[in-house]
């Protein structure tokens, strides 16, 4: 125990007591979206002939049955596991020869199919589609290798999308969003001073083939990935992404965390934070979470990122602040309200252990899966003088009073007007009013026209649209995040102007009909095909192929769009 918190082993026999010499480290977690007392982990077991090690857990982790060896005549490491929304366990891990398996699970991880074959490589990862999109079920699967595995049957076949870099640079982690878009996050390498974010519209879509990645972005992590030093001679943090699935004000952000070497010499290891508000193009410089004093010389290694539901992000990672030799670790735990903007003070979590116990590395990764509770986490450690693997449920505490935030609010000892889990008291007051935003709103002292969850009085609203500008949308992908966006009649991919109206809005009431037809015609007349000197007017505001003149090459176009867009204001939004 530490503290609130009490960790539970996992990989343990029939009667519950630690397997001596099992070598067990890497552990992955995965918990059903439809029942969150069923949980499966798995992880690599070092020293036995082969196979997949996986437990599960029918009690939200409190106690822990042993599923077995998966494959046990062959040797394989690096598992991911995850779960579809509709409670389907997936468990994926390769072979000696980089050849990956997925097992599947319908019963919570009792019992487990044998394994579908996918290309894969080293540090494969794995991201499960459980958006109502048309992505939805999708099962995505990355490694540093020069192609990504898609499945749209639930695991029984896959195709690849072969790259090339800097395209996808064989990402460490991956995540979809909100819209059923792909992301995946890499470095160049051990060493990278940056990450390359890479992004894809068309995975989700089940007849693109081949898909691809439209968008990368290079984004400064404050720091280098590292391989080795004191607390392990393996890798010291791989980069994790995550987006807010959330419906609060940032939902659909794309976040990244990382252990990296700063550029200060006294200062090994820190976890570092950037955040994105635009789909991954542009980045927030990079924030410290840990607290500890700059230049200790203390490794916070193995950073780990999930987000909850209600939009909070947590994060953990082992660190040695407490030993100057750097040998003794001991997990801590941190958590934001506000996207990443404030994070709360480091709480130790787990006992101290020591990392260096073997000459062996502690694995590669830790796992932890969030929910509007808390956290659950898989993490490996020595308590036993070996490597286990442990499973905790973290949960915040923002008022510090020692319970954590779901138990004041059932007790009553802290108020939730808004039921979203966390105490008012601890939640944004933009107006100073002493009162929780969602408080003020559901009270309607303080308007939110937009829904967002921000009073209208509190937001910078650069374009005037009545949308925050941090939160506005770009449905159609064209690099403008502004409230013409959420134009219900103009079609994805209608050209633009650069405010991100649609060009053949005339008489710019946000939708594309029969008054705007109107106007072309009228401008057609007036100059017709071909003619220059036209009014004003007509240029840009029906010129859609934007060679500067109003002519029958605009009409074809308004002709197009007007079969996929709804006559007149007033009529429903189009399908």
């Amino acid at each position: 125990m530490r503290g609130r918190f009490t960790s539970i082993q996992v990989n343990v026999d029939h009667t519950g007591a630690n397997i001596p010499g099992d070598v067990a480290d890497e552990p992955s977690l995965a918990v059903d979206p439809t029942n969150a007392d069923r949980i499966v982990v798995g992880w690599v077991q070092r020293y036995c002939v082969g196979g997949a090690p996986v437990a599960y857990s029918t009690d939200g982790g409190g106690t822990w049955t042993g599923g077995g060896l998966l494959d046990p005549l062959t040797p394989r490491s690096d598992p991911i596991v995850r779960a579809d929304a509709d409670g389907r366990f997936f468990y994926f891990s390769i072979r000696h020869n980089f050849l990956g398996g997925l097992f599947r699970s319908t019963d919570g991880g009792e019992t487990w199919m044998p394994p579908v074959d996918a290309l894969s490589g080293d540090k494969p990862w794995m991201a499960v589609d459980q958006t109502s999109t048309v992505g939805r079920g999708n099962l995505y699967i990355v490694a540093r290798s020069p192609y990504v595995a898609r499945s749209t049957d639930g695991g029984d076949s896959f195709s690849y999308y072969y790259f090339q870099e800097p395209e996808f640079p064989g990402a460490w982690t991956i995540a979809v969003d909100t819209q059923g878009r792909l992301y995946g996050a890499g470095g160049q390498g051990l060493g990278a001073t940056s990450i390359i974010v890479s992004r894809s519209s068309d995975a989700r879509d089940p007849q693109a083939l081949p898909f691809g990645f439209n968008q990368q972005t290079e984004v400064d992590i404050g720091g280098t990935v590292r391989h080795g030093g004191i607390p392990s001679p393996g890798l010291l943090g791989q980069v994790w992404l995550a987006v807010d699935h959330a419906g609060g004000p940032c939902r659909g952000r794309a976040y990244l965390l990382a252990s990296v070497d700063p550029p200060d010499p006294e200062d090994p290891l820190d976890v570092m934070f950037c955040r994105s508000h635009d789909g991954g193009r542009t980045w927030s410089p990079p924030r410290r979470i840990n607290d500890d004093a700059p230049g200790s010389g203390a490794w916070q290694w193995f950073g780990t990122l999930s987000v909850a539901p209600n939009g909070r992000v947590d994060a953990i990672w082992n660190d040695t602040r407490n030993d100057p030799d750097g040998e003794i670790s001991e997990l801590v735990y941190s958590f934001s309200y506000d996207g990443g903007e404030t994070w709360s003070a480091n709480e130790a979590v787990s006992p101290p252990f020591n990392s260096r116990i073997s000459p062996i590395k502690l694995g590669d990764y830790y796992d932890m899966h969030s929910d509007d509770r808390g956290a659950v986490v898989a993490y490996a450690a020595t308590f036993n003088g070996e490597h286990d693997i442990y499973f905790v449920r973290l949960t915040p505490d923002c008022n510090r009073n020692g319970v954590d935030d779901y138990q004041d609010i059932v007790a009553g000892a802290v108020a939730d007007c808004s039921g979203n889990g966390i105490p008012d008291e601890c939640e944004a007051d933009c107006n100073h009013n002493g009162g929780a935003d969602s408080c003020d709103i559901l009270a309607g002292t303080s308007p939110d026209l937009t829904g967002n969850g921000i009073p209208d009085e509190c937001e910078a609203d650069v374009d005037a649209d009545g949308l925050p500008d941090e939160c506005d949308d770009d449905a159609d992908e064209d690099g403008i995040p502004l409230g013409a966006d959420v134009c219900e009649y103009a079609p994805v991919g209608f050209p633009r102007l650069a405010d991100g109206r649609p060009v053949a809005d005339a008489n710019q009431n946000c939708v594309i009909d029969q008054i705007d037809y109107r106007a072309l015609a009228r401008c057609l007349r007036l100059g017709g095909p071909g003619a220059a000197g036209l009014p004003a007017v007509c240029v840009p505001a029906v010129d859609l192929d934007v060679d500067r003149d109003v002519d029958l090459a605009d009409v074809a176009v308004f002709q197009r769009v007007m079969t996929r867009a709804c006559p007149d204001p007033g009529y429903p939004p189009c399908p």
